[in-house]
């Protein structure tokens, strides 16, 4: 495995390695030695997954604290592009976006800190997006930021997001809780 560094301090782009053959491939996306050795948060609590319609925007969600989490990102079907938003006061990269795209070839996949707002456009139909996280869900510290309010191009004229993503507020209206 390698830890890829990003312009973001904390978040990474996680590379494993990606075992092909006749069968197919065979991936390991977690190693508590690998996490630990790289001073990577390895406690995780909960995991997803999520399967997606082509040309859906989930996003920006995250957790305020003290529910707050470490999020890893994985695509095992499908293609998606991958955003992040920094909502950490403080922070040289505040309010500015990374994304990468991920899919189910490469092997890639993103290791996300506390303070930052995640959020996916899918690339094809049945997409399906893994999420292993450090803490629980809990809905009182449910939250997120309008997708169409970050400094971000999403590519779509009419994508499709859930009733309650389209309520988040805009990020010039969020007062952050989170801070470097």
């Amino acid at each position: 495995m390698e830890k890829i560094l990003t312009p973001f301090e904390g978040l990474y782009v996680l590379q494993t390695i990606n075992f092909q053959d006749d069968r197919g491939c065979f991936q390991k996306l977690f190693n508590e030695e690998f996490f630990r050795e790289n001073g990577l948060e390895c406690d995780f609590k909960e995991i997803y997954y999520s399967v997606n319609r082509k040309d859906v925007i989930r996003g920006m969600h995250f957790q305020t604290p003290p529910c707050d989490h470490v999020k890893m990102v994985h695509v095992s079907k499908g293609r998606i592009l991958d955003v992040v938003l920094d909502i950490r006061r403080g922070s040289k990269t505040f309010g500015r976006c990374f994304s990468i795209e991920l899919d189910d070839k490469q092997g890639k996949y993103l290791y996300i800190p506390k303070g930052f707002a995640h959020g996916f456009k899918t690339m094809e139909e049945g997409s399906i997006v893994n999420y292993a996280q450090t803490s629980c869900y809990n809905k009182e510290h449910d939250c997120g930021i309008a997708h169409d309010s970050i400094d971000f191009e999403w590519g779509l004229e009419q994508p499709i997001v859930s009733g309650r993503d389209l309520t988040f507020p805009k990020l010039k209206d969020f007062d952050s809780p989170f801070s470097i």
